[in-house]
């Protein structure tokens, strides 16, 4: 049994009236969780509670265990928060157009599986480097991807909060499923947007790095999105393996 050490927070940001942010960390059933609401005036932090009180109920009751059981519930967190998502909207119009992108992290035996829709991220920090597992489902990503225009272009483009994919938006969900091994030491990272679109990510790597408490390492994040602006709401969840 893996031992396993989190955090998470959220914070409103400096410009925001509201938080649509949600997360949660759920060491003892090995899984943890972003979702960052969209739609403002039209709830996205009603969004965003559906996704984590969908993938809690489900995950909690069914648990894990072979990969292919993982797969499915992860699949199906996403496909009932997506159902959900819509029937909240149409038996409530004044929320047409709320969603949310999301982050899910499952642990299981000595595996991980992230599945991953909208441009909220997870990355994996092992052996002191810093990788992005997920791909933003956004317009300039796509534009990236295409050689379009640059990555430091993207930074500035009108289009740039423009997302392709989200959770309760319509009736059928595309999800990125990202698996692997872990390995005592790795740290992974999920977060919403108000962290990335503030801080780059060889300074997320650099916080990271340093030899200090797992809660200290997440606030540190939040009060250097905080400093470059904090123009979103901000949301940290760290997971990290224990070594033996």
């Amino acid at each position: 049994m893996l031992q396993i050490y989190s955090f998470g927070q959220s914070d409103r940001g400096l410009k925001r009236s509201n938080n649509e942010d949600a997360f949660l960390v759920n060491p003892e059933k090995g899984f943890f969780l972003v979702a960052d609401g969209m739609g403002g005036a039209a709830a996205g932090e009603v969004a965003s509670q559906i996704f984590v009180d969908t993938a809690f109920e489900v995950l909690t009751k069914k648990g894990g265990g072979s990969e292919q059981k993982t797969h499915q519930l992860v699949q199906e967190v996403f496909g009932l928060a997506n159902e959900r998502i819509l029937n909240h909207t149409k038996q409530n119009p004044q929320h047409q157009g709320m969603g949310c992108t999301a982050e899910l992290l499952v642990l299981y035996g000595q595996n991980y599986l992230v599945g991953h829709v909208g441009d909220s991220r997870t990355y994996l920090f092992r052996q002191n480097q810093l990788r992005q597992l997920t791909r933003d489902h956004s317009v300039v990503q796509d534009q990236i991807d295409q050689g379009v225009i640059t990555p430091e272009e993207a930074k500035m483009h009108s289009l740039r909060n423009i997302i392709l994919r989200a959770v309760g938006i319509e009736e059928s969900i595309a999800v990125d499923l990202v698996r692997g091994k872990t390995f005592p030491g790795d740290l992974f990272l999920l977060c919403s947007d108000g962290l990335t679109d503030m801080v780059e990510n060889p300074s997320i790597q650099e916080i990271l790095s340093v030899a200090i408490p797992l809660d200290q390492k997440g606030q540190k994040l939040i009060e250097l999105a905080k400093s470059a602006g904090g123009h979103d709401n901000i949301t940290v969840v760290l997971c990290e393996v224990a070594l033996p």
